[in-house]
């Protein structure tokens, strides 16, 4: 099973919120924000300093998506 994060990159849109800004407020780095671009999975205190700066849930920032068979 593979995540994707679009939910999270749609979030970032449809708020203004550059990638910049998301490392400043969820205090994360440039590595995390490839990762996420890229679908590879991040460490669960990433994933909460997330959503703690979005204001939201896990289940509002990544998915679960079946691997193409």
């Amino acid at each position: 099973m593979a995540v994707s994060y679009k939910r999270l990159l749609h979030m970032m849109i449809e708020r203004d919120i550059s990638n910049a800004q998301l490392m400043k407020k969820a205090h994360i780095s440039a590595n995390i924000i490839t990762k996420l671009k890229n679908g590879q999975y991040i460490a669960l205190d990433k994933v909460e300093s997330i959503c703690v700066a979005m204001g939201c849930t896990p289940n509002d920032i990544l998915e679960f998506v079946p691997n193409p068979k």
